[in-house]
């Protein structure tokens, strides 16, 4: 079996960063022959110089990854340095016999710390604070009644997606002294579970019950749309929705609604729908609402993993192996 395993990018200064660093990685794992090719190259191009890989691993969207993927007789696995493979076709992939694979859980602390972050911003205007000062109207500039600002002391938080992200937020938060409940289609064993401190409920209990509820699913057709109208419905007025994994999981026009009608407290979202999020998008002129621009993986460890993550399961498959993380077409 051939041990080629390509990088398809754009030719950039963050490109040669990722390239130095997977390289680094590829050569712990040992037997890798990684290369680099250019997406800005023709498609033709493109093809010609991935012949002979055995794993893709695409930096970023490529629109022409199917096609690409069909005239490498070659290949077994796309391996993606992200946690989300929304993007990609893995059914037609799959009909080629060739696997999709994300990172492995690369970024989960990142991404869990964020989540936490933008629950403790909410609960304090965090960011309405800062923006009083650099505006120079030092508190004078933060409104809301003292009602509006909570600790996170005594709150229930639930967790929608106890995988890699949703467990290491339950785990963090445990020192919060939060009261931690989960909801998941996926059955964990029980010591995983013991190990996060939360308890299983179902979903509408999860959303009727929790003062924070906390998304860490993966985009797919299940899972588009699963907060609309009818779960924010559901919810608590003083119910903050927290966001860290896919805009399209919420209902944005169902949750612009709920919070403009005080059906919901608030919101914190790293994620929109549309991004980068529309200019006449009233979210981010909420009171009520922090956004951030979907930067919540972006940390060094985060990118460090990725390459060590990416060539790990490379090895896998370079040797004859089955790969980890593979993500079923749903």
């Amino acid at each position: 079996m051939s041990n080629i395993v390509v990088i398809l990018g754009p030719q950039n200064e963050g490109s040669e960063i990722r390239m130095k660093e997977t390289q680094e990685a590829a050569d712990k794992v040992g037997g890798i022959d990684l290369r680099f090719v250019n997406s800005d190259l023709s498609f033709d191009e493109v093809v010609e110089q991935s012949q002979g890989a055995v794993v893709l691993l695409p930096q970023g969207k490529y629109d022409q990854l199917t096609d690409l993927a069909g005239k490498i007789s070659t290949l077994k696995l796309v391996q993606t340095f992200s946690a989300g493979t929304d993007w990609i076709d893995k059914a037609q992939l799959a009909e080629m016999g060739v696997d999709v694979a994300n990172n492995g859980g690369a970024n989960a602390v990142a991404v869990a710390e964020h989540a936490i972050g933008l629950m403790f911003s909410v609960n304090r205007k965090l960011d309405v604070q800062i923006e009083s000062v650099k505006n120079n109207t030092w508190m004078a500039g933060v409104e809301g009644d003292r009602t509006e600002f909570h600790t996170l002391v005594g709150k229930r938080v639930g967790i929608i997606g106890l995988g890699r992200i949703g467990s290491r937020v339950a785990k963090r938060l445990a020192g919060w002294e939060c009261e931690l409940v989960y909801h998941d289609v996926v059955e964990h064993d029980d010591d995983y579970v013991a190990a996060t401190g939360a308890k299983k409920v179902d979903l509408d209990e999860l959303l009727s019950t929790s003062d924070i509820i906390t998304l860490h699913v993966p985009l797919d057709r299940v899972t588009t749309h699963m907060i609309s109208d009818r779960e924010f419905g559901l919810m608590k007025s003083s119910a903050i929705l927290i966001n860290t994994c896919r805009g399209p999981v919420v209902d944005e026009n169902a949750l612009i609604r709920a919070l403009e009608s005080g059906e919901i407290f608030a919101a914190g979202l790293d994620v929109t729908e549309i991004e980068p999020i529309e200019p006449d998008n009233p979210l981010p002129t909420m009171t009520n609402v922090v956004v951030t621009p979907h930067l919540a993986t972006r940390a060094l460890e985060s990118e460090l993993n990725a390459s060590q993550f990416t060539m790990e399961n490379a090895g896998r498959v370079v040797r004859g192996e089955g790969a980890d993380w593979i993500v079923k077409p749903v």
